[in-house]
């Protein structure tokens, strides 16, 4: 019992529970932008065919650019799975019950330079997600406008003589040409808009998915330091390693001097 509760300590304390933190909060992150996003974008697409550009030629180029972001998604969200569990073995291989099993290969060259290589490409990532959140808070804007717009038409203090006069124009957004039809939707039609629970759904659905790509941000920052922290035990470790090399040879040198010492002494005596 006692070496099993011995073995059972040593395997939690060998567990990095930084990284295992890191590879949640990542995970969790890319599902929902993955996820959320996906769906979002089908339900912006219903919302523009329907209510915004009913000919197909208009919107032609928008319908190919949603259809590669969502590849685009799958892709990401395949690569993350995988990237993060190459962290997480990271971080499993530099904890301290770890280096008691391979502490000659974790001082090698070839150790530094594979979190190094982490450690870059990291730091890549994380400048490429932060355009990523922005680029995400873009049709939440978008939405919240048009939400906003329907909850002031909606308001007993909003006074106008003509609801028809408010309008919601998207081709000024650039998402369809100006000679889409109708382009725009005014008074009641948008009202009936923000009720469908297409936009209901899209909307909401881009505020996790943007919340989502934040949480990945402070995810790849978190592994940033994680592996910085790791790449600086390996090189300090690498240091004693090789001082613990020569200070073991100049014991030995100095064994041998005074071996042959005596056995000089011997000699003579």
């Amino acid at each position: 019992k006692h070496g099993c509760f011995e073995c059972c300590i040593k395997c939690l304390g060998g567990v990095p529970y930084a990284s295992l933190v890191a590879t949640i909060l990542c995970f969790s992150g890319v599902a929902l932008f993955c996820g959320c996003g996906h769906v979002a974008l089908t339900g912006t697409l219903t919302i523009l065919e329907t209510h915004f550009s009913r000919v197909t030629t208009d919107h032609a180029m928008l319908t190919d650019v949603i259809q590669l972001m969502q590849y685009v998604i799958y892709g990401i969200a395949s690569f993350f799975f995988l990237y993060g569990i190459i962290l997480l073995a990271e971080g499993f291989y530099t904890t301290s019950a770890v280096k008691e099993l391979h502490s000659e290969f974790k001082t090698t060259i070839c150790g530094r330079c594979i979190s190094g290589m982490f450690v870059f490409l990291t730091y890549i990532l994380g400048v490429a997600w932060l355009g990523v959140f922005g680029f995400s808070a873009v049709p939440v804007f978008l939405f919240y406008n048009m939400w906003s717009t329907c909850n002031a038409m909606n308001s007993p203090t909003f006074n106008i003589t003509s609801i028809d006069s408010i309008c919601v124009d998207v081709r000024q957004y650039g998402i369809i040409p100006w000679n889409a039809t109708p382009g725009r939707a005014c008074g009641s039609a948008l009202g009936e808009i923000c009720k469908t629970s297409d936009f209901y759904l899209s909307y909401h659905l881009y505020i996790v998915a943007c919340a989502g790509a934040g949480a990945t941000v402070i995810a790849l920052i978190h592994f940033l330091m994680i592996l910085s922290a790791n790449w600086a035990y390996l090189k300090d470790a690498s240091q004693m390693h090789a001082y613990q090399d020569i200070k073991l040879k100049e014991e030995r040198e100095l064994q041998d001097i005074t071996a042959r010492s005596k056995e000089c002494l011997n000699s003579y005596t």
